[in-house]
């Protein structure tokens, strides 16, 4: 009975260890927290003209200058893009979490559309952005797309409210 007691609360501590965040990676979760501005959208690794739609969501000049607000006691959060001719505007719910680096890249935001219920509307699918920078007041997010074979990065530049 001892022995079981024991192997039971062995095995809950083995799962609550599994499960818990690195200090790095709670320490971006709170950096991350609250209200943010799209500032910039700009392309690097190669030259040209870019236009390019932004999470299967809209063309980039709409995101500049959108709001962005993350949660990080629930893990949730929205964008919100103006309406204009453009661009159809409103807010966009996602969940979203910090994924620790490994040896193939750096800490990650990792974000997936949810509706206000909470409710996934993304069919499990979602996006990651390298985490370039990121301090109290700005952070830099990055991603590598690839265009007629070439490596592209998208760099998001933010700066908090």
């Amino acid at each position: 009975m001892v022995k079981q007691g024991l192997f039971v609360i062995a095995l809950a501590g083995l799962l609550l260890t599994s499960c818990s965040v690195s200090k790095s990676a709670r320490t971006q979760r709170n950096l991350f927290s609250g209200s943010w501005s799209l500032d910039n959208i700009s392309y690097e690794n190669n030259t040209g003209n870019f236009k390019s739609v932004i999470f299967n969501d809209a063309e980039d000049i709409c995101f500049e200058g959108s709001d962005w607000f993350f949660r990080d006691n629930n893990s949730t959060g929205r964008y919100t893009i103006s309406q204009s001719s453009l661009c159809q505007g409103g807010d966009r719910f996602f969940r979203w979490s910090v994924v620790e680096p490994s040896q193939n890249y750096s800490s990650q935001l990792q974000f997936k559309f949810i509706d206000e219920n909470r409710k996934d509307i993304s069919g499990g699918l979602g996006y990651r952005l390298n985490i370039a920078s990121l301090t109290e007041q700005n952070m830099v997010l990055k991603s590598n797309v690839s265009v007629e074979g070439e490596l592209v990065t998208i760099v998001y530049e933010f700066s908090k409210k």
